[in-house]
């Protein structure tokens, strides 16, 4: 029998095998038992998830229970249970049909009722809370309902008067219309006060003719447009009255008129409709982080790698204090951000004129703050779950790729972060200038003595909420005060003030990340505050430890202006660890609270055994 004819009987043999004597039967080693079953919890679930939602549950709910009837959002069976995510194994142009029929479906039962044309915080609210429900299913349908709904639609209602409200907001709402927003060029994103495209009146059609006139004014990255698409315009004519004109209008005869006289006030009213953008992406990547942590630390509670012993049973991977430090405090710092994410979102919900300035830096800061920790988390996730953290069937690994971009659209995180602190400086020029006290972006603890950190830590002490604050705010002090003597220094060597704060972008980076830690550190204490003493007050205690001391360790800005000695940063890193053990007990609890119903996570958050199965693999 020659070779080929050998093996075409080998393998004959094998794919002819009965299934009692199948080399592909489950090893009767490895068994899955749920977590639920050596994973007591605490402490209520559901009130902490009323925490971190905030509003509208029954709607999320409704939602999450109206993706989970339909097949349009691909239901899929693996390991005895249903899960819903989007087909990434689709071609492009069929990924924007089935989203176009999902929008649809959504729109036919009513989801998107009053999202433009009804008033008021609780219908702000629900627009939000269903937003970011689409957004745990799919990141690029809720980025495709952002641009039409709160750009283009947010940018009817604030610059819009009557009579584009009347024209505009009904047919976006019911889908009639389709809006786009087209701002960045190929030339210029975050300067948008660079752009290119030459839009000239005309009196005498009353039109305004639009032209691009150079390839780097073309109109790029036009949310709503797909992918690939760009504007070049050539002679556009658009009539007067199509004008969005409530900050600003041109009269019949050509002048411009605005009530707002000054230019930076006026260029700021603007870019109002972009808060919105920050807001929902700010949010959207909470829960993202939420999502990959819910998967990665369930996973942990099932999977086993090695023996502490001979022959001993393998250790279950969140046993194991190295799994706990990568998961654990990423945890923590995801329940600190959820509670900063719903201040954020209240704020805006009851934005006032006198709270832009506030809106507009907190949303800056924890735009930037919020999707660098969701891409971190992500990746850690990603890691901790091994090769199964890869499969597309999994979540995590497509989440990384859509939620990339959250770094850069909206606002460039490093120039955001650099915004942020230009506000603060601002503040601190102007307090200076008046001889008066700050009063404004948290900033009234500069007003106070400058706080002092005990030379020795103690654990009670690294866990008590006044030294956190404390050292929050002594970083942001410190850093201010450095910031702002740096940027004067540069002047007096005759440097502009711009040019200034351009060359002291080291400051300019830590201080941002220092008021956007004690900004989320203050949001997490208010929440606890709130909370009855209890198990579930002292579970939100230790999250907020966790997440300040984690800070502490993690900014060399501790380390590098003297805030903490050596000494200090070593006790620091002995209370995370320690935190990590006592956080462990409580890991399933806590991911379980996100309230994330088990469709929209994946088959290793569950019995990864038989979703793996050869039954399973042939169904």
């Amino acid at each position: 029998m020659d070779r080929v004819t050998w093996r075409t009987q080998v393998l004959s043999n094998h794919l002819n095998q009965t299934s009692m004597s199948s080399p592909l039967s489950p090893n009767p080693c490895v068994g899955f038992s749920p977590p639920e079953l050596s994973e007591p919890f605490e402490f209520d679930t559901k009130e902490m998830r009323k925490l971190l939602d905030a509003h509208n549950l029954e709607d999320r709910d409704w939602l999450f229970g109206l993706m989970k009837q339909s097949k349009l959002f691909n239901p899929r069976e693996a390991g005895g249970r249903v899960f819903v995510s989007p087909d990434y194994n689709q071609s492009m142009e069929q990924q924007r049909e089935m989203t176009m029929k999902r929008i649809a479906y959504l729109l036919d039962r009513g989801v998107f009722e009053g999202w433009l044309t009804e008033k008021g915080v609780e219908a702000e609210l629900r627009k939000l809370a269903l937003h970011e429900v689409i957004g745990i299913y799919d990141h690029s349908l809720a980025v495709k309902l952002g641009v039409h709904f709160f750009l283009w639609g947010g940018a009817i209602q604030f610059f819009g008067t009557k009579r584009h409200h009347d024209k505009w907001l009904r047919d976006t709402e019911n889908y009639t219309i389709k809006g786009c927003f087209a701002m960045s060029e190929l030339g210029h994103g975050s300067n948008v006060r660079g752009i290119e495209t030459v839009t000239t009146y005309d009196s005498n059609t009353g039109e305004f003719v639009i032209n691009t006139p150079c390839e780097s004014a073309q109109k790029y990255w036009i949310g709503g447009a797909a992918n690939k698409c760009v504007f070049r315009f050539d002679n556009v004519r658009i009539p007067r009255e199509n004008l969005l004109n409530s900050v600003a209008d041109v009269s019949p005869d050509g002048q411009y008129l605005s009530a707002i006289k000054d230019p930076d006030q006026r260029f700021a009213a603007f870019l109002a409709p972009l808060t919105s953008g920050r807001v929902t992406i700010a949010v959207g990547a909470i829960y993202s982080s939420q999502i990959s942590l819910a998967i990665a630390i369930r996973y942990s509670l099932t999977r086993r790698a090695f023996s502490v012993t001979p022959k001993g049973p393998e250790v279950l991977l969140l046993d194991y204090p190295s799994h706990q430090q990568r998961l654990l405090p990423l945890l923590a710092k995801t329940y600190a951000m959820s509670f900063a994410a719903n201040h954020l979102k209240m704020i805006y919900v009851k934005r006032t004129p006198e709270l832009s300035k506030t809106i507009h830096v907190v949303s800056s800061a924890f735009k930037a703050t919020l999707t660098w920790h969701n891409m971190r988390t992500l990746q850690e996730c990603r890691e901790a779950c091994g090769g199964q953290g890869l499969k597309t069937e999994n979540r995590i690994g497509p989440l990384k790729g859509e939620y990339d971009v959250q770094s850069t659209f909206e606002g460039d995180n490093n120039v955001l972060m650099q915004q942020v602190s230009k506000a603060l400086l601002g503040e601190y020029i102007a307090a200076q200038k008046r001889s008066k006290p700050f009063k404004a972006l948290g900033l009234e603890h500069m007003n106070k003595p400058c706080p002092v950190i005990p030379s020795q830590l103690t654990s009670s002490t690294l866990q008590s909420s006044q030294f956190q604050m404390d050292a929050f705010c002594l970083r942001e002090r410190d850093l201010l005060n450095r910031f702002a003597m740096e940027v004067s220094e540069r002047q007096k060597q005759g440097e502009s003030k711009e040019y200034s704060v351009i060359l002291s972008y080291q400051l300019a980076q830590d201080l941002g990340r220092a008021f956007s830690d004690r900004t989320i550190l203050q949001t997490l204490l208010d929440a606890e505050a709130g909370v009855p003493s209890g198990s579930l007050k002292n579970v939100l205690a230790m999250l907020r430890s966790m997440y300040a001391l984690i800070c502490l360790e993690e900014d060399p800005a501790f380390l590098r202006f003297g805030y903490l000695s050596t000494d200090n940063v070593a006790a620091v890193r002995k209370e995370v660890s320690r935190l990590c053990a006592e956080l462990r007990p409580h890991a399933l609890a806590l991911v379980s609270s996100f309230g994330i119903p088990d469709a929209f996570l994946s088959p290793i958050a569950f019995n990864w055994i038989d979703a793996n199965s050869w039954s399973s693999v042939q169904h």
